[in-house]
């Protein structure tokens, strides 16, 4: 795989609360060089990377929910229209967490329904498509949840299913902490539950390229990152594990 076919699966990625608007810039600066997917910014940023992008064909994506998903559905249907307003592209919502891990997966559905409407409708007044992802937090769901979750965001009408925050905090019985990012049987899991056709996206703790490979091989079409840039600038088109997917 070429360096300018791996950027393609890439949403360049920058949550920190920390982060200032020189990092923005440095971030959508490395998007319009390697022609990642899009930029994935908190949504005081999305007006500052929609002027930095504009014309570069990368996408603008924020979230929305982020990162408890315990808004309310009103409240994550006005944060999604605002980030449109502002020159969003792309919107990834938190589920209702609580919701999923209740069974109440009407619930969880109806937010996710009542989200993407809005984004669509949104959209189709500024004449673009608007692209909506649902991070269901795998790390807090057993593999029954995500299941149920996954076929909720498909009947909601979703574009993409995504494994993570990279904000939660599991622990295990002993109080130690376990891993909060994608692993490739959540990734395999949701692509067999949803299918071919609807997207998929990694995200959470993939930092190499041999991870991302994993992930795109597991059946992930787009991959979530902070670490584009390295993973871009470590790629060796040689190598076999390049070569497999």
């Amino acid at each position: 795989m070429t360096k300018d076919v791996l950027a393609k699966y890439i949403d360049h990625t920058l949550l920190a609360p920390q982060a200032g608007i020189r990092e923005i810039v440095l971030l959508c600066q490395e998007a319009r060089r390697y022609g990642f997917a899009s930029v994935c910014v908190n949504p005081v940023y999305v007006s500052a990377a929609a002027n930095e992008l504009e014309g570069s064909g990368v996408k603008v994506c924020t979230v929305v929910g982020f990162p408890l998903g315990a808004t309310t559905t009103k409240d994550k249907v006005n944060e999604s229209e605002n980030a449109i307003a502002n020159g969003a592209d792309e919107i990834d919502m938190v589920i209702n967490i609580g919701a999923a891990k209740d069974g109440r997966f009407s619930e969880v559905e109806t937010d996710i329904l009542d989200v993407v409407t809005a984004c669509k409708e949104a959209g189709k007044k500024l004449g673009k498509n608007i692209i909506v992802k649902t991070i269901l937090e795998t790390c807090l769901l057993d593999d029954a949840a995500i299941v149920n979750c996954c076929l909720c965001a498909k009947k909601a009408g979703a574009d993409f299913v995504k494994t993570s925050t990279g904000f939660a905090n599991p622990k295990g019985i002993d109080g130690n902490p376990l891993p909060n990012g994608a692993s490739e049987h959540h990734v395999k899991l949701m692509r067999e539950t949803v299918g071919p056709d609807m997207g998929v996206k990694a995200s959470g703790g993939i930092r190499s390229a041999r991870t991302l490979i994993t992930m795109l091989e597991a059946g992930a079409s787009r991959i979530g990152t902070s670490s584009g840039s390295k993973i871009i600038e470590n790629w060796d088109e040689s190598k076999e594990v390049n070569n497999k997917y």
